[in-house]
């Protein structure tokens, strides 16, 4: 339930803050006066298109925040979990920025949200019934979906879609295969033999560094053997071998410490000179023992290299990329399949099929079971709005073929007057006739509205007298499971509402401002006459409007007309 509403610098709105109670609620005011403001704020909020002319003029920019009690709503507190935008305990704070500039950023409980995210909450939270709401009742999309709002099938027609495009997928790759057989055939012989030809090659990239090391050790090997014996000789062997002039030194440098004793470091470092040239011996010694130059083993590893050069010339890759021109060729055959996946696929899109025509044959039949009972609930209301003796209906049609929407269409159907046949709503009723029609189907639909809070923007235009106190009456009812707010002109409307408030335009400080003030009794009295009387208000037009309101106030939760079927 919408709980608080705090407007700033929007259209002529300079700062409103407004508490909202449960029920129903009127707003009415003069011609002009800003009274769909509102409304135009709360769908910015939840997520709607903003555009500059929104920002107050000379301001930076415009602010709504919407507060919502969710306590009763786990639905809501289930998606703002999953979307991590939790806020305080049963509360989702919608708040949205609109800059002079354009700019336009979204918040759900202090967190950044996306536009799409705040359309998704607002979708549990509130629906807005526009003055224009009739119009698009004219089109067999708005039909279906209104019916399967009403009849709770939201969840099923998104199961039923997710079965239709399984096997739509399934349809077109079957078909894509049946057509292609031969040239795929074709390729996936070649693949086998690509994926045969590098699988045996046993190529990965350690083993190929290490074969490249190898290769270059056993190439050289003469040479890096020649090379060790000389180091062997040139440090331990020859006549002047390092190791035995450093001998010699380190002899004649103890006979001079001696005589002094600063030579000691000099002595220290030969003698660490000495033990590393010694173990250079030792290393070059074992070097040379384990130096192989087997030719043999040597044009095996240049067959190896060619082996894997070839490859990576013939696949137009480096040798470190054969493993991923391998992969790529075996998730091609997968793509492709065996020769036996024609048939697996062939029953695999029958039981989607199978699938998909049992959930949408069910959804048929629930289908057919709202539609007549949401028939029989519109024709009641039809009754009591100036159309006595007229039929609605909503009829389904079968397809030809399935869609994501289901084996049939919907289309509304209507008979104004007593013994004509029924014949297509967009093509009978008059733009008055619409209207009221409009306003049974919403009501109507609205009844079994999940969302906590319904908002009606003048969809009462057009009508008047004794059929405008029944729409009162209609409102009233359902306020009493709903949050309900009605934009309205009419005070038999406004009568009937638990509360009023009033929208009023004055001037300040050289500008247009728009105010909303809550009234009490003897204001909403002066309200009402003002809306029976115009211009001049006299005292019978008071004690009218008074009578009026008395009526609304003390009217039982079941007035209106009898929707049951």
């Amino acid at each position: 339930m919408l709980k608080f509403l705090s407007i700033r610098d929007f259209v002529i709105v300079d700062f409103l803050e407004l508490d909202f109670s449960s029920g129903f609620t009127a707003l009415t005011g003069e011609t002009g006066a800003g009274k769909s403001i509102l409304i135009d704020a709360l769908t910015l909020a939840l997520g709607g298109r903003g555009d500059t002319v929104m920002v107050r003029s000379g301001c930076e920019r415009a602010e709504i925040s919407a507060e919502f009690d969710i306590a009763d709503l786990p639905e809501v507190q289930s998606w703002l979990f999953e979307q991590e935008l939790v806020g305080d305990t049963n509360v989702c704070l919608l708040r949205r920025l609109l800059d002079a500039n354009g700019r336009s950023r979204g918040f759900i409980n202090g967190r950044s949200a996306t536009l799409q995210q705040m359309r998704d909450a607002g979708g549990y939270l509130l629906d807005i019934h526009g003055q224009h709401a009739h119009q698009s009742l004219l089109h067999p999309d708005a039909q279906r979906d209104l019916l399967d709002g009403y009849a709770g099938l939201i969840s099923k027609v998104e199961e039923q879609a997710g079965l239709f495009r399984e096997w739509q997928m399934l349809h077109r790759r079957h078909k894509k295969l049946e057509q292609s057989a031969e040239a795929v055939a074709s390729e996936r012989e070649l693949l086998l033999f690509q994926r045969q030809e590098l699988e045996m090659l046993s190529f990965s990239v350690p083993v190929w560094i290490e074969l490249q090391a190898d290769y270059a050790r056993l190439s050289h090997a003469t040479d890096l053997l020649e090379t060790a014996q000389f180091g062997v000789e040139v440090l331990s062997e020859a006549d002047t071998a390092c190791l035995a002039q450093l001998n010699a030194l380190t002899a004649r440098l103890r006979v001079g410490i001696e005589f002094d004793e600063s030579l000691q470091d000099a002595l220290n470092m030969v003698e660490s000179a000495q033990n590393d040239l010694q173990e250079a011996v030792y290393a070059l010694r074992h070097y040379s023992q384990k130096v192989d130059a087997d030719p043999q083993k040597l044009r095996e590893q240049e067959q190896r290299m060619a082996a894997v050069v070839d490859a990576s010339r013939k696949y137009r890759v480096t040798p470190e990329q054969l493993l991923e021109a391998l992969q790529r060729i075996v998730a091609r055959l997968d793509d492709l399949g065996s020769d036996a996946d024609l048939a697996i696929l062939a029953q695999q899109e029958a039981a989607a099929l199978k699938n998909y025509l049992s959930a949408a044959k069910k959804l048929g039949a629930e289908r057919q079971k709202a539609a007549e009972k949401l028939s029989c609930e519109i024709t009641a209301a039809m009754q009591t709005l100036a159309m006595q003796g007229g039929k609605f209906a909503v009829v389904l049609k079968p397809l030809a073929e399935g869609t994501a929407q289901g084996l049939e269409m919907l289309e509304f159907q209507v008979a104004i007057n007593p013994g004509s046949p029924l014949r297509s709503l967009a093509k009978v009723a008059s733009g008055g006739e619409l209207s009221r029609i409009s306003l049974a189907i919403q009501v109507a639909a609205s009844q079994a509205a999940t969302v906590p809070t319904l908002i009606f923007d003048e969809v009462d235009s057009g009508i008047g007298g004794r059929v405008a106190e029944i729409v009162g009456a209609l409102l009233k009812r359902l306020g009493q499971r709903h949050q309900v707010m009605c934009v309205t002109h009419l005070p038999q409307v406004a009568a009937m509402a638990d509360a009023q408030w009033q929208v009023s335009k004055s001037m300040r400080n050289g500008a247009t401002v728009s105010t909303i003030s809550i009234l009490q009794q003897a204001e909403r009295v002066e309200e009402i006459a003002r809306m029976l009387g115009g211009v001049t208000i006299t005292d019978t037009t008071r004690k009218h409007a008074a009578e009026m309101l008395e009526v609304g106030l003390g009217l039982p939760s079941s007035s209106g007309f009898d929707v049951s079927c």
